[in-house]
């Protein structure tokens, strides 16, 4: 989902951890400019981080970690250029005279967002060409509703779902264009990837993760498993697919090493330091502790290398009374077959992995007694005031 997926990128902990698994107290699992909640701005963020090293920041593009006081303003980002909402209260002109997209200045048409917002991200690139930056470009698409301007309509056989991505197609290589005409590529990671897999109750205006199971909403690899593409010139090993464990939780402490940029002090954080791996070092590995799969109603299934033991994970809905199931992804990446009856002991120890994170987290995303969770921040002012 939107909110605990953001959060996992920005903080390195599970969602769960830090709070962004909770429901908002209108129930909803994502935060909206009327939700009381927000990421606590105790937690340091990777913006944070990295300003601390001297990096202008910005956000372009989406939020859903709360609005004021928890607006990405006070999260680390100089910058910010997205939905009405998000904006500080009392922030006004940046330094070039230009105000972010406001309340008061209302939203782009939805078929335009992707090319404002790349017009945006160029902007900035060229604004901090000359000291080192960190941008994190959140497109709307392809979200439902679907949405694309004219100069995509019609480009691809995939119909609207289609053209949208011909659209971000475009984008990514606007970007990149821009970062070779500034030299400014071989100084430069560029990180693509995603939230989460599909909204499959949509149709084909959802995606598609095929051939893995389910999609967004739930933990099966369709849901949780998304692209993720890394380009540095000459830092980088070019033409190679790693088929190591890589989450989210580890581009924090990743992006922070590579940036020179220490860890603050404090609270544990789940993300690993996968810079040798990216950097194509002999030897080097995925992430080491294993990983954990959390849905609305806690730990629904728990990775360790090759091997996924769920809590009987389904599409589209929770998991509990399901039978266990034990799934060897390397030889089956579309859990199609329980080979829990020929592999007991390592669904014995899955199983006491899983364990040791439901004593540090707890099973139930409402149950607050783990003695590693961290409360949201929560803003006492009614709605209507914000």
């Amino acid at each position: 989902m939107c909110t605990a997926a953001r959060a996992a990128l920005l903080t390195g902990c599970y969602p769960v951890r830090v709070g962004m698994s909770l429901p908002d107290p209108q129930g909803r699992p994502v935060l909206y400019t009327d939700s009381n909640t927000g990421l606590a701005l105790k937690e340091v963020t990777l913006a944070e981080v990295l300003k601390d090293r001297g990096y202008a920041t910005a956000l372009i593009g989406k939020w859903h970690l709360g609005s004021f006081p928890f607006a990405p303003e006070n999260q680390g980002f100089d910058r910010v250029f997205g939905p009405a909402g998000m904006v500080a209260a009392g922030a006004g002109e940046d330094e070039e005279g230009e105000a972010a997209w406001t309340p008061e200045q209302g939203p782009p048409p939805r078929e335009q967002l992707t090319e404002r917002y790349t017009a945006e991200a160029v902007r900035f690139i060229e604004q901090n060409r000359d000291r080192p930056f960190f941008l994190f470009l959140a497109h709307n698409a392809p979200h439902v509703p679907l949405a694309v301007s004219p100069a995509f309509a019609g480009k691809s056989p995939r119909g609207l779902y289609g053209d949208v991505v011909e659209c971000l197609d475009w984008s990514t290589g606007e970007i990149l264009a821009a970062l070779e005409r500034l030299g400014l590529a071989e100084r430069t990671l560029v990180a693509f990837t995603s939230d989460n897999g599909p909204a499959l109750e949509q149709g084909p205006a959802g995606g598609s993760a095929f051939p893995l199971r389910s999609g967004k909403g739930a933990t099966g690899e369709g849901g949780m498993r998304v692209p993720c593409v890394l380009r540095w010139n000459d830092m980088l090993p070019a033409g190679r697919t790693c088929s190591e464990i890589v989450t989210a939780l580890d581009l924090y402490p990743t992006f922070a090493a590579l940036a020179g940029a220490p860890l603050p002090p404090g609270p544990a954080i789940d993300g690993e330091d996968l810079s040798p791996l990216l950097r194509g070092e002999p030897g080097a590995r995925g992430r080491s502790a294993p990983f954990c799969y959390y849905n609305r109603n806690g730990l629904e299934a728990v990775r360790q290398g090759r091997w996924k033991l769920t809590f009987g994970a389904i599409p589209y809905s929770s998991s509990r009374g399901q039978p266990l199931a034990l799934y060897d992804l390397e030889a089956d990446i579309g859990e199609t077959r329980n080979v829990l009856a020929v592999n007991p002991a390592v669904a014995a120890e899955l199983a006491r992995l899983a364990q040791i994170m439901r004593a540090e987290l707890g099973d139930d995303l409402l149950d607050m007694t783990g003695n590693g969770r961290r409360p949201p921040g929560r803003n006492r002012r009614p709605p209507e005031r914000r």
